[in-house]
């Protein structure tokens, strides 16, 4: 049985958010999600939006409401862990529908239930990825509100991660392992990407994954040096560089395991940088542990790798965080403030390129005290087929 959130989980999260938007000072928060970046709103409801949108209006002293579009009623009821929930126009799916004859709720109508007594600041949650016509009825129905980003108040409950939360990511690393053992034991000249991939998908959901972690990666030859790409029809061959990331998600929690592989050998060139990516990402990992503010490791690692004379194969590196989704804050980078904590959850992402090829190592690892636990790493290491 895959491991999940407890309901309490939830209230608890409600609270300490409820805590931090009174911190802040704001009267309340409102935290958008849509299919693919539903994590915000799934954080604190459960409750994943499929062709809507969706929200959450919290107030720092009040009732929660989960916001969705006017189709999703009985759906939301189902899986919503918080009860109280009212459709609006503005998370209706994007064409559009008008939905005669169907009530909806109005913002005056959310404030009111939510219990708020005065509303003179909002703070929005999700602000990269918030729609439009949320923000213009936000304006247009309620004027005398100020608006303000306040992602913090929310992301900073998501960067350490609880035991029930490490359990389930612990599981999806596990299921992410299981899918690319069966690629590597299937895979054939011949195939095309979107073949590979489809093994993937079944082993995913034969184990236990609820969905895919990402849009999964296989691509092959020089589309390797892709720092972001989907499959193809392309066909696999012998003697090309091929590249795997392979993600699950359980219980809303993502994976991701990345490697570059051949079946037969590689040019001597891409042999070269292949081992080099490798070690780059033993010593990334060699760098990781609590304390240790996230600026050094980043400039320890892009340091020892211009010495080692890769730099100029080097976009970017070495790592960001993973929870909900497979990319999120905090990236650890040059300009980073903060420090690592226990059970803080990365990715150690290890891209390098070329003009005509490409590779990525990846895997998860949780911050300790002293070093990482690894969360993935049966496939660290060559693998020539």
């Amino acid at each position: 049985m895959s491991p999940t959130i407890p309901v309490s989980e939830y209230h608890e999260r409600i609270k300490k958010f409820q805590a931090n938007i009174k911190a802040e000072g704001l009267d309340a928060a409102i935290v958008h999600g849509i299919e693919c970046d539903c994590a915000h709103v799934r954080y604190l409801t459960e409750y994943w939006p499929t062709f809507e949108s969706a929200g959450v209006f919290v107030p720092a002293e009040g009732t929660p409401i989960l916001l969705i579009g006017p189709e999703s009623e009985f759906y939301a009821r189902d899986r919503s862990v918080i009860p109280n929930i009212m459709k609006m126009v503005p998370y209706r799916e994007s064409a559009e529908p008008e939905y005669p004859g169907i009530d909806v709720a109005k913002w005056a109508d959310v404030v009111k239930a939510s219990g708020v007594k005065k509303l003179d600041k909002l703070g929005i949650v999700g602000g990269a990825i918030i729609s439009m016509p949320v923000i213009e009825s936000l304006r247009k129905e309620l004027p005398k509100v100020e608006l303000v980003l306040a992602g913090e108040t929310l992301w900073s409950l998501r960067y350490v991660k609880s035991e029930n939360e490490l359990a389930c990511m612990r599981r999806a690393f596990e299921i992410g392992e299981i899918a690319i053992e069966a690629i590597l034991n299937e895979i054939k000249p011949g195939m095309t990407e979107f073949q590979v991939i489809g093994i993937a998908q079944r082993e995913i959901y034969k184990n236990g994954g609820e969905y895919e972690g990402h849009a999964l990666y296989c691509f092959s030859g020089p589309r390797t040096n892709n720092a972001i790409c989907r499959p193809s029809s392309k066909i696999i061959k012998t003697n090309e560089m091929i590249q795997l990331n392979i993600g699950a998600r359980v219980c809303g929690y993502s994976s991701s395991v990345g490697l570059p592989f051949s079946i037969g050998k590689l040019p001597e060139n891409q042999r070269k940088l292949q081992a080099f990516g490798l070690e780059a990402h033993k010593k990334t990992i060699d760098l990781l542990g609590g304390g240790r503010p996230a600026a050094d490791v980043v400039n320890k690692y892009e340091k020892w790798v211009e010495e080692q004379g890769f730099k100029k194969f080097m976009l970017y590196g070495p790592c960001h965080a993973i929870g909900m989704m497979e990319v999120e804050r905090p990236w650890m980078e040059s300009v980073s403030t903060y420090n690592l904590v226990p059970n803080m959850t990365f990715q150690v992402d290890t891209f390098f390129y070329d003009t005509d090829f490409g590779l990525r190592w990846e895997n998860g690892v949780l911050i300790k005290e002293q070093g990482v636990e690894e969360l993935s790493n049966k496939y660290m290491k060559i693998v020539e087929l």
